[in-house]
């Protein structure tokens, strides 16, 4: 027997979303609350929001729920109910270090029970029985009673399973044992540290294929570790479509779990040594054809980039690899597992299907149907070139970390793990059993999106996800882990709720559903203990009180950005800031730190029409604002204090030496802040098609395109380094 309901939930997203306006509304909150649904949010501007009825029952639906009267709101709670008692054993248990959990084993009533815990090495222990009677339950007719089993608290850190058996029947669950708190950033209380923040795919050097590649993260992390720099936190690496055109997103992935093959540098291959003549000349000729875009400094162009590394790259599959290289691969590929053979499968199917192929909404197209394994047995080339390509990009990116050691920093690389994947992505295909379906994550209207973030990715059903076994967190984790010092969690507050968006709503019109927070982080920090990383959680955004705290008590640290730290109506002194955080003057999604002085951001939202006030009003509160930071500079005596004006570049400094005032663990620096940059990477609420995000290459305060090879002399990245360093170090 599966410890999987007897029950399974019905997909009701194909029902009509319109509300019965004879429906019990007080009942619908009731069965809401009972899934996890919000009924309510306190929005940016401080007001309760309540949810509407149409948009609970949509929510709902893609949980599994049908609500569309009162008689199915009143079967669906006593549903959920009994729920529990269907189950031999719940779908996953996941306890911290140092504590005792309780297990709950159903079986018919009177009928013995055991639980076995079995260890990652192999031991095996009997869970002792508690006295914890409760009354029996008719379960589907069957008298169901309950068995209480207590986890003991010595268990080591790590994955282990529990097995329930009675009466030949037997159930088995995933039992990870979690840290209580993560210590991987005890070492920064004792001594803080600094580093850089960049999109790699802007940073390109003269070696570079026109985008910025594993290979200039391995120089750029080595120039800023001779600085003093601990780490160079990048944008997420998660790769895309497997053939151009690409999703320019980082954000928005085809999986979290896998790297993009776009930022392999071809040249440090070992296989093109061996490469024949003819075939090196092509490569040169690929090469020829995109370098002259290192000097582009307007717009990437990572389609014509992509198929031109794609070429070589197939050439280059073609060597044989030798003994003991080969020897690498296989152990790579199986260590990977499953998941890397699917995901690879993805790729060879994709690369003749669109993300609109009917293909993929096919029932009968699904891993393990007929039709997919035998597709499986036809593109056994393509998915083993689709396998290389990662193992190409597990290797050069543990160069880039080894590099980053090298030059003395403390973390080195640090990952950024996106919200989620792409509705049409690897991962809505391969993990589709553990995604909410008719549904798309996004975020309600805040202060600089006003009409509210639709992000076009499936949410984790919290329930299916379990029932998994947490497998696919715990794989993509691992993986982005593997060669990391540190991971930043993009929306950390996902983990504990997020906005679902009903297909054909508006971005305004969703609701949030909670997660199993300690499940979830318990397991984040689970992985990052195993890899020695530390974790940073982007924590910005609406959200309730007390979640800082909580992640602080479990080793996470939080993310405070200078202009949106304040008190009442001034900036926060930095003294107040927290210690347990990422402590930056910008981030991605503001232009930088030049252009938001300039007020850049105003006019562009202005333009975009993404404004609902005036911008006028926009800009006199953009203004004031500025002065009081201004004020507070000069106060500190980090500005003139007779007001006289002084060049952004000063500005800038004085900004990061303030902020290397307060006591948080790391400061960030922005390269863009570095070298002038004045552009942002990301406009929210806008497509490409009106702004070109996450297209913009690095380029000075002049428009001239920055390379990796410029930065060693340049005056204006020295000494905003500099600074930060001899004001972190004090």
């Amino acid at each position: 027997m599966t410890n999987t309901p007897i029950q399974q939930a019905t997909d009701t997203t194909a029902m009509p979303p319109a509300t019965n306006p004879a429906i019990d509304e007080d009942l619908l909150r009731r069965l809401a609350d009972a899934h996890g649904v919000g009924t309510a949010f306190y929005g940016w501007d401080g007001l309760q929001h309540d949810v509407s009825p149409t948009t609970l029952i949509q929510v709902l639906g893609a949980l599994g729920v049908a609500a569309h009267s009162d008689e199915q709101i009143e079967a669906a709670l006593a549903d959920a109910e009994v729920a529990p008692w269907r189950r031999m054993l719940p779908p996953a248990v996941v306890v911290q270090e140092g504590t005792t959990a309780a297990v709950h084993v159903h079986v018919r009533d009177g009928s013995p029970a055991r639980l076995t815990i079995s260890l990652e090495d192999g031991t095996e222990l009997a869970a002792v029985q508690q006295e914890d009677w409760a009354p029996p339950r008719d379960v589907d007719g069957v008298p169901t009673g309950r068995a209480t089993f207590e986890v003991p608290a010595g268990l080591p850190l790590g994955w282990h399973s529990l097995t329930a058996e009675s009466d030949g029947v037997t159930a088995t669950a995933a039992l990870a044992v979690v840290p209580a708190s993560l210590q991987t950033a005890a070492g920064l209380e004792e001594r803080r540290g600094w580093g850089l923040a960049t999109q790699l795919y802007s940073v390109r050097s003269k070696r570079s294929w026109g985008i910025g590649d594993f290979a200039d993260l391995a120089d750029l992390a080595s120039l800023a570790g001779a600085r003093g720099a601990d780490y160079v936190l990048v944008n997420p690496l998660h790769a895309a479509d497997p053939v151009p055109p690409i999703q320019a997103s980082p954000y928005s992935p085809s999986t979290r779990r896998f790297f993009n093959p776009l930022y392999i540098r071809v040249e440090s291959i070992p296989e093109l040594a061996y490469v024949k003549p003819r075939k090196r000349a092509t490569v040169d000729r690929l090469l020829d054809h995109v370098h002259a875009l290192n000097k582009d400094a307007e717009r990437l162009d990572r389609d014509q980039i992509f198929a031109a590394k794609l070429a070589a790259l197939e050439l280059l599959h073609t060597v044989k690899l030798s003994p003991a290289r080969q020897r690498a691969f296989e152990e790579f590929c199986r260590e990977s597992g499953p998941g890397l053979d699917d995901f690879a499968l993805w790729c060879a199917i994709r690369e003749d299907r669109s993300p609109d192929d009917p293909f993929w909404q096919d029932t009968a197209a699904t891993l393990g149907s007929p039709k997919v394994e035998s597709m499986r047995q036809a593109l056994a080339d393509r998915i083993g070139f689709h396998r290389w390509l990662q193992w190409i990009c597990d290797e050069q990116l543990e160069s880039a970390q080894v590099a980053a050691k090298r030059s003395g920093m403390r973390l080195g690389v640090v990952h950024d793990l996106a919200v989620g994947a792409d509705l049409s992505s690897a991962d809505a295909w391969t993990l589709r059993s553990s995604f909410a379906p008719g549904v798309s994550v996004g975020a309600p209207p805040d202060m600089y999106n006003q009409l509210g973030q639709n992000w076009n990715q499936p949410p984790w059903h919290p329930v299916r996800l379990a029932e998994a076994g947490y497998a696919p967190l715990r794989a993509m984790l691992s993986t982005v882990l593997r060669h990391a010092g540190g991971i930043r969690v993009d929306h950390i507050l996902g983990l504990f709720r997020l906005w679902w968006v009903p297909a054909g709503n508006s971005a305004r019109d969703g609701a949030y559903v909670r997660y199993d927070h300690e499940a979830l982080i318990g397991i984040l920090a689970l992985e990052a203990h195993r890899a020695g990383a530390v974790v940073i959680g982007e924590d910005l955004g609406v959200f309730e009180p007390w979640v800082r705290d909580y992640l602080a008590a479990r080793g996470i640290l939080g993310t405070s950005i200078l202009w949106f730290e304040y008190d009442g109506d001034s900036p926060l002194p930095p003294e107040r800031y927290r210690t347990q955080a990422l402590a930056s003057v910008n981030t991605h999604d503001l232009p930088p730190t030049a252009g938001y002085l300039a007020g850049d951001h105003v006019e562009l939202r202005s333009q975009l029409g993404l404004l609902e006030r005036s911008v006028a009003e926009e800009r006199a509160e953009h203004e004031a604002s500025l002065d009081k930071m201004m004020g507070l500079l000069r106060e500190r005596g980090l500005l003139p204090a007779d007001g006289k004006v002084l060049g952004e570049e000063q500005v800038i400094e004085a900004l990061h030496r303030l902020l290397a005032l307060a006591p948080s663990v790391l400061l960030g620096v922005a390269l863009v802040d570095a070298v002038g940059e004045r552009r942002v990477q990301n406009q929210p609420g806008t497509t490409s098609e009106v702004y070109p995000n996450w297209q913009v290459p690095l380029a000075d305060d002049h428009g001239r395109a920055v390379l990796i090879d410029d930065l060693d002399a340049n005056p204006r990245f020295n000494s905003l380094l500099a600074a930060v360093d001899e004001a972190v170090r004090g």
